[in-house]
């Protein structure tokens, strides 16, 4: 028999139908109910499920009784992280034909772990304003509704399989009025997109990404087809490595994103240009390939292994860095000397056990620390001069007191404590009397 409240570490106690409490910032709660639990899929067997967020709010955590009848908002693939995220946790069951839920058959989206949080406030608090983007997903053959004028023209356009040779002609004739959509190549489950010469058909296009192509892409020469001032680029991992060399022929390009492809790394050194720079589960010896890159504001290291950070406050003039499950990475001194970083963000650092001095980091505005397990002790962060918010998430291991060191600090606006208890961050809230962060940071933005 299950006990609640519970917070889930596995799929191993998921059930249809049961219901969790989603914290918002005004103190309300959204709800999210579990739809179904895929133990037997190829991948995620253990960790991911099948979510809906409902279209709910109340004063009170959800219970039975309250939700009855509510309709669901959104649904997508979700790690049981999700649940706990900002402090959440199932409280119960109810089944879903009482409340006339129908899981559906397949479901494309993939959430991250704050995609439920984020989603009820965007519903409850901001309600709902109107989209600033589009997006569609296209296959052959194609349909008036598929080509339907873009209202906002940005957005993005994705197909994740082989489209005919004259639909693909017609698609990109429509990018030609849309130069800011962006046309995303994504999943190839029948094995259809072995290649990109499908770009011949899009000489307008300015942003590209070919993701989730794993066992299907073996080459990015159809790359060039694009025009040289194509602006943003994502490349996912693939079986065989892909050679980068192409890359070369876009000097303007301002966004990248590149997972697990290392053949001719090199050339991004090239990519001077580069605004915004994210890095997967690629292994650097250090970051001497990113020195030349004077305009780079946003950097993203995920996964990979690259543990020497010394040339960070030599990279670009960076505003905004994440750092998130590097293996072997000990060390983040170096972050406490970019007098430039507006915003920081480490996750799943798991042997980093201490936070630079930051009295070096002169705007440093924002700290995100996401299941930093080895980290206790918080005094660095009162070093930074300008922090105005921090946001604790799946920090369980912290107590209420270890957030002392955060009282009276002079610029210091909101704390949001995600200690794993709804006690625990009722706790801390009251130690620091401040409000939770509610608002995302544009670290694009100067501040106001």
């Amino acid at each position: 028999m299950t006990t609640y409240p519970l917070i889930p570490k596995t799929t191993a106690h998921l059930r249809p139908g049961q219901f969790w409490s989603i914290p918002m910032a005004d103190g309300r709660f959204g709800c999210g109910r579990v739809l179904r639990v895929d133990t037997d899929r190829p991948t995620g067997g253990r960790t991911r499920f099948i979510a809906a967020i409902l279209d709910w709010v109340g004063d009170s955590p959800p219970s039975s009784e309250a939700i009855a009848g509510s309709p669901v908002l959104n649904v997508g693939n979700a790690h049981v992280r999700l649940v706990s995220f900002g402090g959440g946790a199932i409280l119960g069951e109810r089944p879903l034909a009482a409340d006339g839920i129908q899981p559906p058959a397949s479901v494309d989206s993939y959430w991250g772990d704050g995609y439920a949080v984020a989603r009820a406030e965007r519903r409850f608090i901001a309600g709902d304003p109107q989209p600033t983007s589009d997006f569609r997903q296209v296959s052959s053959p194609l349909t008036d509704e598929m080509l339907r004028p873009a209202p906002t023209g940005r957005g993005v356009v994705q197909f994740d399989r082989r489209l005919t040779d004259d639909d693909f002609r017609q698609l990109g004739e429509w990018f030609g009025a849309y130069p800011e959509m962006e046309l995303r190549a994504y999943g190839s489950y029948d094995h259809s997109i072995t290649d990109l010469e499908f770009l011949r058909f899009f000489p307008t296009l300015r942003k590209f990404a070919a993701d989730a192509l794993w066992d299907s892409l073996t080459s990015l020469d159809g790359l060039r087809h694009l025009p040289t001032d194509l602006e943003e680029l994502g490349v996912g991992a693939t079986k065989v490595k892909l050679d980068l060399g192409v890359l070369s022929r876009f000097p303007e390009l301002r966004w990248l994103f590149l997972e697990g492809q290392t053949k001719h790394l090199e050339v991004i050194s090239g990519l001077t240009q580069l605004y915004d720079l994210t890095l997967r589960s690629i292994t650097m010896p250090d970051l001497s390939l990113l020195l030349p890159l004077k305009g780079l504001r946003s950097l993203d290291l995920k996964l990979g292994g690259t543990r020497d950070l010394r040339l960070l406050p030599r990279v670009g003039e960076l505003w905004y860095l994440e750092l998130w499950m590097i293996r072997g990475l000990t060390d983040v001194t170096a972050v406490g000397a970019i007098s430039s970083l507006r915003v920081l963000f480490l996750q799943a650092l798991r042997q980093v056990e201490a936070l630079p001095d930051l009295k070096g980091a002169t705007s440093l505005r924002r700290v995100r620390l996401e299941t930093m397990k080895g980290l206790r002790d918080l005094r660095p962060l009162a070093t930074a001069p300008a922090l105005e918010a921090v946001e604790l998430i799946d920090m369980r291991h912290l107590r209420p007191e270890d957030l002392a060191p955060l009282v009276g600090l002079p610029n210091l606006k909101a704390v949001t404590p995600g200690l794993g208890s709804r006690r625990r961050n009722d706790a801390a809230t009251a130690l620091l009397g401040l409000p939770l962060v509610s608002t995302p940071d544009d670290w694009s933005q100067p501040r106001a």
